[in-house]
């Protein structure tokens, strides 16, 4: 009979963590901390290769009067790989980023500000589940928006602004927009169609950050919060 009654007893939902998991998660926590570290260097390193190759299509449209805008154009190709590879290398960096901030927000910010470990919403659970079974946390669409916002519009901007005034003013100013056409010319690929690709190119990545920062405010509010922090 006692122990029918012990089995039918509800099992109490443990509220507190022991010494050895408390030790076992802060040990977790700086694992986590020094894969974001690694990653977040490597987000680092594309970005600076797409700088330097700007940088050398600028010398090299400048550097002499006759020199043709088609190193800016081409630039654009090497940026436009360079995000991806950064999109892709983002989406492994969130993974490991989301993970710090769930242990951040649900163990250590409770444990720092009332002293009193509780288990609530049951974030160990959902820590436990990523890494069983570990997945992106964001679309790739969503990783190429984000690094479109932090560094590669304002690298397509300068390089849109570096192609007009090398047809503008290099090496003489332009005095008909005929003339700002036809120095656009490349062997026979017309000067309208590079810019009106160009004008695409521009307003597609900045539809993409826009749509991108639309979808981390709306996914932020669901939280609660004024944009999402963690686990995404």
């Amino acid at each position: 009979m006692g122990g029918e009654a012990a089995a039918e007893a509800p099992e109490l939902e443990r509220k507190t963590l022991s010494s050895s998991e408390i030790t076992a998660v802060a040990h977790l926590y700086r694992g986590e901390v020094y894969r974001s570290t690694i990653w977040r260097t490597r987000l680092d390193t594309t970005t600076n290769w797409a700088v330097v190759t700007l940088g050398v299509a600028l010398s090299i449209s400048f550097s002499a009067p006759g020199a043709s805008p088609l190193p800016l154009v081409l630039v654009g190709v090497l940026i436009l790989l360079f995000l991806m590879l950064e999109a892709r290398r983002y989406r492994y960096f969130n993974v490991w980023r989301a993970r710090c901030r769930w242990m951040e927000q649900h163990f250590y910010a409770p444990m720092l500000d009332d002293g009193d470990l509780h288990l609530e919403e049951n974030w160990q659970k959902t820590l436990a589940a990523d890494y069983l079974r570990p997945t992106y946390h964001v679309t790739l669409l969503t990783a190429v928006g984000r690094r479109i916002r932090s560094n590669y519009l304002w690298i397509l901007l300068i390089q849109s602004l570096a192609f007009a005034g090398k047809l503008a003013v290099h090496p003489t100013p332009v005095k008909t927009w005929d003339e700002a056409v036809s120095r656009a010319d490349v062997g026979p690929v017309g000067g309208e169609i590079l810019i009106v690709t160009g004008v695409i190119y521009v307003a597609a990545a900045a539809g993409m950050a826009l749509w991108s920062w639309q979808s981390d405010v709306k996914r932020g509010r669901q939280r609660g919060r004024v944009k999402s922090h963690s686990m995404g």
